[in-house]
């Protein structure tokens, strides 16, 4: 195919622009320069771009011609949200396919993203100093509102980390996630939008990042087995084979400590406070639509609350225009899961500390709306990490500040309407998610 018309590429970076009254940012948050992974932007070395272009114009005036109309809808697939977007749907079929539950879920997807994003600022870092125009703008071969230079690839760099990383975590599907990633970066080829050298050096930085992620990965201690035993006693949580007790002895990416947000321990379970807290459940007056949210929240927002956040960040990434860079979106899924996984480590960390009585083990005529999680009560997972996410994703998106706060409340709430956790947990765990988020947001973005 030899057509000159170009191919839209209105979707190539979503964005979004931040309106000023913003508690958090008044303007678009501007991404910290401080790689998760590399020391420093400068640290991942790519050979300068050819000072000639023409054999990197001949190659690719080559491969546009062989292109067809399904390589243009792939393109365009691909392009959306900028380079990082399809990556996390892509991880987050995984996750559910494989039924990864938290917290291992969400350590997952903070080694992923924080690889993603350093991928896309080391490219972006180097883009700076090329000085080399891009393709579209000394070709009419594709028109495109595309400028600038495009050495080294930010896709490139996004898709050969992402293939890398999943190929760590999913391991028999590598050769799957190779192919995608060949995919992803060579779309941008047939598209006329980077030259062969811009994808060659992009992924060289992919692979840089990604053997760093590894690295982290493989000394991380999340592949610990637990061989203690749970305590016995009065008001202590009862039940055997409880979920992932070693998650505080993971490596954090932004608390200092894992137990450096560990609330005070609750109440005596004989206490007036525990009882007063015990009767708030019992007396509760259910009604189909607490019942209703009750369920939504621990099918969607359970086990698999990962999910259902990051959906809720693709949803407003899309949502919010064309003015965010691609590195601001890179750096918004970096944020949201690193303090997800940082708030469920600060969280275990508290539960496997004060192995606190769930409200129905202390009351067995408490009748719950479905089974506790089996871990100990206290603090409430929900509170922990819906907060978290709520929180970092409304300092981002300040007009939908109020509804994602809201959904962040009724998270918690909804443990309450379930009768599965006392009001103190649910506090315990609010205060978690808010302070992670806090810590996260100050490491991820320079407030204007």
């Amino acid at each position: 195919m030899k057509s000159t018309a170009l191919i839209a590429c209105a979707a190539t970076v979503t964005s979004f622009s931040l309106a000023a009254n913003s508690a958090d940012f008044s303007t678009a948050p501007v991404s910290r320069a401080e790689g998760w992974l590399a020391s420093s932007y400068g640290q991942i070395e790519v050979p300068a771009p050819p000072k000639d272009t023409n054999d990197d114009l001949t190659q690719l005036k080559a491969i546009v011609a062989k292109r067809t109309a399904d390589d243009i809808s792939r393109f365009h697939w691909w392009a959306v949200g900028g380079p990082v977007y399809r990556w996390n749907e892509v991880i987050i079929d995984e996750l559910l396919d494989n039924f990864v539950t938290l917290p291992l879920a969400a350590r997952h997807l903070a080694l992923f993203h924080a690889a993603l994003d350093d991928a896309v600022a080391v490219a972006r870092h180097h883009t700076k100093s090329s000085g080399r125009p891009g393709p579209l703008a000394i070709d009419a071969l594709t028109r495109t509102t595309a400028q600038g230079s495009s050495f080294p690839s930010d896709y490139a760099a996004a898709a050969a980390a992402a293939g890398e990383v999943l190929a760590y975590i999913f391991p028999a599907r590598a050769k799957i996630f190779a192919e995608r990633a060949e995919e992803a970066t060579q779309v941008r080829l047939l598209a006329g939008v980077e030259y062969p050298s811009d994808v060659a050096a992009g992924r060289t930085i992919g692979q840089k990042i990604a053997a760093l992620a590894i690295a982290r990965g493989q000394s991380d201690q999340s592949n610990a087995k637990w061989s203690g035993s749970v305590p016995e006693g009065p008001g202590l949580w009862k039940g055997t084979n409880p979920i992932a007790p070693l998650t505080a002895t993971w490596k954090p990416w932004v608390l200092t400590r894992p137990n450096e947000f560990r609330p005070s321990p609750p109440p005596a379970f004989d206490s007036d406070a525990a009882k007063a807290a015990l009767s708030e459940l019992k007396t509760f007056a259910r009604t189909p639509k607490t019942n209703h949210r009750a369920i939504y929240w621990e099918v969607y927002g359970g086990a698999r609350a990962h999910a259902l956040w990051n959906e809720i960040a693709r949803l407003k990434i899309v949502e919010h225009g064309a003015a965010l860079p691609a590195p601001t979106v890179s750096r918004v899924f970096a944020a949201l899961n690193i303090a997800f996984l940082d708030a469920a480590i600060a969280c275990w960390d508290a539960k496997y500390t004060y192995w606190y009585i769930r409200p129905s083990q202390l009351d067995p005529e408490l009748k719950t709306v479905f089974p506790p999680p089996n871990h100990p009560s206290y603090p409430a997972a929900h509170g922990c990490l819906s907060t978290a996410a709520a929180t970092v994703l409304a300092s981002i998106f300040p007009t939908d500040r109020d509804k994602l706060l809201a959904q962040g409340k009724e998270a918690a709430e909804a443990r309450i309407w379930a009768g599965i956790h006392y009001r103190f947990d649910i506090d315990a765990g609010q205060e978690i998610g808010r302070q992670v988020a806090a810590r996260t947001l100050d490491r991820a973005f320079v407030r204007q």
